[in-house]
């Protein structure tokens, strides 16, 4: 099963992802992780730098630490979420995630190709967060053409605008400020809603009532997704 997973900010879409991930036994590809991971990254690598400013490597001792820092927490960013094919991602989506403004296709679209190469990745994949405009999924139909790699479904999360700022407002998560909050709104209403068009030309759209339990719709996306093979 290789799904895709649309909604606004708070619709739902990461819960959804997980449970469908879950349930159908295949692994998550989420954009938002790639970025926020792409910021530890290059948190971590700064960091790194003022601690080792000769240069770090695995014998080298942990110098002596002020309270609070956890050198191993950065060491271990640094190790995981370092892309060399794609070294600028690290540098830029942080100014993004801050205004609530959508990240380039580029930054993006290599990140889903270097995932979508792995084998873990060959029989099946949930793809959320990505894509967000209709030019981003005519991209991504590309891509996946190219890898040998065809779209089953893009499911579509309906929550209405206020249950959307509502929830995203109830996360706590850093860039969930008020005015970020917003703006990712209102920039899905502005750029997204078009991509519905494009997946229901191409007979590839489910779409779910996500203004219920997430127990709710997770059943509602299963059940679509059997009657529809």
């Amino acid at each position: 099963m290789k799904l895709v997973i649309i909604g606004g900010s708070g619709a739902g879409k990461s819960t959804q992802a997980q449970g469908l991930c879950t349930y159908f036994n295949i692994p998550l590809i989420s954009s938002d992780e790639i970025l926020r991971d792409a910021i530890c990254a290059q948190r971590s690598s700064e960091a790194i730098a003022i601690l080792y400013p000769e240069g770090f490597s695995p014998e080298n001792s942990l110098p002596e630490i002020s309270a609070g820092q956890d050198t191993a927490n950065l060491l271990g960013h640094q190790r995981r979420f370092a892309i060399p094919s794609f070294p600028y991602l690290g540098h830029l989506p942080q100014s993004y995630m801050e205004t609530g403004e959508l990240v380039t296709n580029e930054m993006i679209i290599e990140s889903i190709q270097i995932q979508l190469k792995k084998p873990d990745f060959k029989d099946g994949w949930v793809l959320e967060g990505y894509p967000r405009t209709a030019d981003q999924a005519e991209k991504l139909d590309f891509l996946l053409n190219n890898l040998g790699h065809n779209l089953d479904w893009a499911i579509y999360l309906q929550v209405p605008q206020a249950v959307m700022v509502n929830r995203s407002m109830g996360r706590f998560l850093p860039d969930d400020l008020p005015e970020i909050v917003q703006r990712r709104v209102e920039t899905f209403y502005d750029r997204t809603v078009p991509i519905l068009e494009y997946y229901d030309r191409h007979r590839r759209l489910l779409t779910i009532n996500g203004d219920q339990s997430p127990e709710a719709v997770q059943q509602n996306i299963i059940t679509l997704l059997i009657t529809s093979q």
